[in-house]
């Protein structure tokens, strides 16, 4: 079976819209857990725009299946990944001014740095993931810098998917492939939802975990408005 991991950076950005402490991203990652994921994962930024860099100390105690940190391993990302030891830590190369992470490491020309990174997090127990594009050299580079897993980047698949285009899992395919066969696990996130989820997993052989939040948070909210109507109107009743 394939990990199910949340991601519950859009809970921490309903909070911040507000200020105060509602939603309580804590109580939120015990709930997710309790209904049955396998993961936490959270992407802390820079200007913490979402999820703190405190968010992430938290939530250390209360993930009891597996932690997920994601981001850009600049000094104090890397400070706090370091000092909290979450299960695994996904390396992502989004800017500082990204809305949302829009592109995979190139990791050919960034091999050594990444593969300093990984030595480090990996001595200190934390699994590395990379993320990356759909594109054969582009794993065949990340197992050379030693991480244990690639993490695809689908939202090229979601997109053309939504577009009736099935055949946009075919590189995924092949790369899933060729990353078993390096010894890589097989990570994969972004714009994956209910529409497309099962189709990527069928086509996707050995897939370890999937990370997912917009999608799921706004699938939640939709799924259960109803029923907060209908209570609202019974206790006014």
């Amino acid at each position: 079976m394939t990990k199910l991991s949340v991601n519950i950076n859009k809970i921490a950005t309903l909070r911040n819209a507000r200020g105060g402490d509602i939603p309580n991203v804590v109580e939120v990652a015990k709930d997710v857990q309790r209904f049955g994921a396998q993961g936490v994962t959270i992407h802390p930024r820079p200007d913490e725009r979402h999820i703190k860099y405190q968010d992430a100390y938290d939530l250390k105690p209360v993930v009891l299946t597996e932690y997920n940190i994601e981001g850009n391993p600049i000094d104090s990302f890397l400070k706090m990944v370091l000092e909290i030891k979450p299960t695994q830590v996904t390396l992502v190369p989004d800017a500082v001014d990204a809305i949302t992470s829009n592109a995979g490491w190139d990791t050919i020309k960034h091999k050594e740095y990444l593969s300093e990174i990984i030595s480090e997090c990996k001595h200190n127990g934390i699994r590395t993931s990379i993320f990356v594009d759909p594109d054969l050299s582009m794993i065949e580079g990340a197992a050379h810098t030693g991480t244990d897993r690639i993490e695809l980047y689908t939202e090229e698949f979601a997109k053309q998917f939504s577009l009736g285009n099935k055949g946009a899992i075919r590189p995924y395919s092949e790369c899933a492939i060729l990353a078993d066969k390096l010894g890589l696990g097989i990570n994969a996130g972004h714009d994956l939802s209910l529409k497309n989820i099962r189709f990527f997993k069928e086509n996707i052989p050995n897939l370890l975990e999937v990370s997912i939040g917009h999608a799921l948070i706004c699938e939640a909210i939709y799924l259960g408005l109803e029923t907060v109507v209908k209570n609202y109107l019974q206790k006014l009743t």
